[in-house]
């Protein structure tokens, strides 16, 4: 929005183009966004408390986790305001990738917004049913998938690419549609189950989205796309900002749910961050980096997944309680310190993920 009126008063005034530059949109996406939501916590944590809307703790969980009981939560909706209205000020509205990534966010934070309502405003512990969660994202992310399959221009767009070889693109075909539906759905719940501690999704997020903007910026300009060996695609920049956002909303976010939390985020911000991720990463042709970065997501799936079938299939467990967070509290770790450990290893993937721009 900021950026139209800037090229009209530009006419008048030539100042105005600084807007132009990228990267200045992207430092100031990313500072509105945080300063929306360091301005909207106190007043959104007063009203949430007013409402009685507070989080509901399992008795079957870590004893230390029954002290949260009451904590204001549905606290994502501030993340997702704060994102949606520093896109639109500073991101290119006429760019198909950011109506795209922003309907993907909200749409699944909708579906979170719908679940946590039920379960803490209604007292339905069941939430939303998951055939009805699962029927929900299927529908969101499978229009995202066909929208950007219809909307391709070049073959690279819909094919998938290899880490570290700078020749090597997979032609995915209308297989596209399916791996983009996985990405988005897949990733949207990894970061709900990861969502268990005082900051433990939130900070993971906020990295992995620093280093996806990175890849967008850099896939949607012709010179560095060409310098690092990756494909060019063309509007990709602007998702940098998208990702900016998200991660100055995540830090203001952050402030208020370090622990001890203030306030959680619910799944309206868990299941629309993973989605956004997810989406991003699909967009500028980094499934596999995201694979790679949001491994601490991965974990924690992959934790819920092997617990499940291992118990089914013998009867036994192969972890104290999962997801694997909770394993590691069992085992005697402090809550803080399992949350910074996991930062740090959020911090020395994405370094991983940046590195394969280089190694190919």
């Amino acid at each position: 929005m900021l950026l139209h009126l800037a090229n009209f008063l530009s006419q008048y005034q030539s100042a105005f183009q600084v807007v132009n530059y990228l990267t200045l949109r992207v430092i100031l996406g990313a500072l509105t966004s945080l300063m929306l939501c360091l301005w909207l916590g106190p007043w959104m944590i007063r009203r949430l408390v007013e409402g009685q809307i507070g989080q509901a703790v399992r008795d079957d969980g870590p004893k230390s986790h029954l002290s949260k009981a009451g904590t204001p939560t549905m606290g994502g909706a501030m993340i997702l305001l704060a994102i949606a209205i520093s896109t639109l000020l500073w991101g290119d509205l006429t760019n198909l990738y950011i109506w795209v990534v922003l309907a993907v966010t909200l749409g699944f934070g909708a579906i979170g917004w719908v679940d946590d309502y039920r379960k803490v405003v209604e007292k339905n512990p069941r939430g939303l049913p998951a055939r009805w969660k699962y029927f929900w994202q299927s529908i969101v992310g499978l229009g995202a998938a066909v929208l950007l399959y219809v909307t391709a221009s070049t073959p690279v767009e819909t094919s998938l690419l290899v880490p570290l070889f700078k020749d090597v693109a997979l032609p995915l075909g209308v297989f596209y549609i399916v791996l983009t539906y996985f990405v988005i759905v897949g990733s949207s719940n990894a970061v709900n189950l990861t969502d268990g501690l005082d900051g433990l999704a939130i900070m993971p997020t906020v990295l992995v989205a620093m280093g996806l903007s990175v890849f967008a910026y850099a896939s949607g300009n012709t010179v560095f796309a060409d310098y690092l060996h990756i494909p060019f695609i063309a509007g990709t920049g602007e998702l940098a900002v998208f990702c900016a956002t998200i991660a100055g909303a995540g830090l203001g976010f952050l402030w208020f749910n370090t622990y001890p939390a203030q306030v959680f985020m619910g799944d309206v911000g868990a299941l629309a961050l993973g989605a956004a991720l997810g989406v991003v990463a699909v967009i500028v042709r980094q499934e596999i980096v995201l694979f790679i970065m949001g491994g601490i997501f991965v974990l924690e799936t992959v934790s819920v997944i092997l617990q499940v079938g291992s118990y089914k299939l013998t009867g036994r467990r192969i972890f104290r309680m999962a997801p694997l967070h909770h394993h590691y509290e069992l085992k005697g770790w402090p809550e803080p310190r399992v949350i910074v450990r996991f930062w740090i290893i959020t911090v020395v993937l994405v370094l991983l993920g940046l590195a394969t721009l280089k190694i190919r």
